[in-house]
């Protein structure tokens, strides 16, 4: 078993993209990623939430992540607004517990929220409630989060090689490859 900083590495050198952008940001990615993996893992539920730029992103996600192909266990990734059409309409803090009391009742063995897009949209208000929830935050420095920029050119392409790698960190994670506790 491989740890997952040396893995990670690995996979993005033998990557046949352009992925070198990302070995110095390995470092921010590897604990988000385990975080992350091992919460699904041991049966937590990961709802998606993007921003209205990223909305493609999150419905690319879901479309992909239960791939028939991946030979592997169907993994407990949702679109959140599948799951709760009414989410834009969510506006104040009682609005925002009455939805985890919803989610609680429907994730009796936990879930948490990955979240792609910007620090200023008003899905943060829910995301900022939970520190472990799994967020690629686009032009803010958060705690706990992976940072990319909305202005590169190349935000997409690298948004796409993300999911990838996490992707790939599922399978090594399910099939054993990898140490998660260290």
């Amino acid at each position: 078993m491989q740890k997952l900083l040396s893995w990670t590495l690995n996979t993005i050198r033998q990557d046949e993209s352009d992925f070198s952008w990302m070995e110095e940001y390995r470092y921010d990615w590897a604990p988000l990623v385990q975080s992350a993996t091992t919460k699904i893992i041991s049966g937590q539920t990961l709802l998606v939430i993007t921003d209205k730029e990223n909305h493609w992103f999150g419905d690319y996600v879901t479309s992909k992540i239960n791939s028939i192909s991946d030979n592997r266990p169907f993994l407990p990734i949702y679109l959140l607004r599948s799951v709760f059409p009414n989410l834009s309409t969510i506006r104040s803090t009682q609005d925002i517990e009455l939805l985890e009391d919803m989610l609680d009742i429907s994730y009796p063995n936990g879930y948490f929220i990955w979240y792609i897009g910007r620090g200023d949209h008003p899905y943060t208000k829910i995301v900022y409630r939970n520190d472990d929830n799994f967020m690629w935050m686009m032009d803010d420095e958060v705690q706990n989060s992976f940072p990319l920029r909305s202005s590169d050119r190349l935000r997409d392409i690298k948004l796409l090689q993300l999911y990838k790698l996490f992707n790939q960190t599922m399978d090594a994670a399910l099939f054993g490859e990898l140490d998660l506790d260290s």
